[in-house]
């Protein structure tokens, strides 16, 4: 049995170039999660033609409940809401999963990529696991490494590919937009971008090559905030330590449980909004 995580973000689809497309609660919201949809299928039908014979499609982005069940292809199943303790990877504990796709991720906060930012835009501004400086991919690559899984497949635009080949120097990249800053850019069609999407969903699977991207625990986290405020906050947790106005660090024993705490400290940050 092939299993196949899919892993689903909004901010690398083609043609999502604005902040409100990725907000709940208007038109513009409500059209680039239609195309989310189908970038994810685009990878379902890839994982399915490179022999997968189950496949997972966690939705990713912000509440986790933004692709539209009605229109998922009918052989996959979805993985939706919040909270979870895996993220943007739940599902890649369940027995047989031999391979995560990541699909429209972006880049890192502070780099130059469409929507760029690191895990909430509004909380967190850099984020390090000793002393590596990582993105989303980074991240839950290396949380998905823990659990053995490696990244086979991944979608972005071109500032999010250059952040994330060296780390995973075998896993196939999709690129679905150029960007020229955080709102800017030159994005392939919808159908182009899903046809690019499939095929290297299948080439990636057919032929795998990629390893599992591990950090060996412990792992010490250094956090930069978005302002003085948020570390205050951040360190009311009595295990986090003050390095300056605005970062902080903690020892995680594992990647899972440093992104477990990172996800707890975002959730806080919903106090100072």
């Amino acid at each position: 049995m092939k299993k196949i995580l899919i892993s689903t973000d909004i901010e690398g689809v083609a043609g999502v170039f604005h902040p409100e497309q990725t907000r709940a609660g208007n038109p513009e919201y409500e059209r680039a999660r239609r195309l989310m949809t189908d970038e994810a299928n685009a990878a379902i039908a890839g994982a399915f033609e490179a022999g997968a014979t189950e496949v997972l499609v966690n939705d990713s982005h912000g509440g986790f409940r933004n692709l539209l069940p009605d229109l998922l292809d009918a052989r996959a199943q979805a993985v939706l809401g919040k909270p979870r303790y895996l993220s943007m990877v739940a599902g890649v504990e369940e027995a047989g999963v031999t391979a995560v796709c990541m699909i429209g991720y972006h880049g890192r906060a502070q780099g130059p990529g469409v929507l760029a930012h690191t895990i909430n835009s509004f909380a967190f501004a850099r984020v390090f696991f000793n002393e590596q400086e990582l993105g989303e991919m980074g991240i839950y690559g290396a949380l998905a490494g823990e659990y053995g899984v490696p990244v086979a497949m991944a979608s972005g635009d071109d500032v999010f590919i250059a952040e994330h080949r060296a780390l995973f120097p075998d896993t196939v990249f999709v690129q679905t937009k150029r960007a020229h800053g955080f709102s800017t850019g030159v994005s392939l069609s919808p159908s182009a971008a899903c046809a690019a999407i499939r095929e290297g969903v299948k080439s990636a699977l057919a032929q795998p090559k990629a390893k599992p991207f591990v950090i060996s625990g412990p792992v010490t986290v250094r956090l930069q905030t978005q302002s003085t405020a948020l570390a205050d906050l951040f360190c009311q947790w009595p295990t986090l330590r003050r390095l300056g106005g605005d970062e902080l660090a903690f020892e995680a024993p594992t990647v899972e449980a440093a992104v477990r705490m990172l996800n707890s400290l975002s959730a806080m940050s919903s106090m100072l909004r």
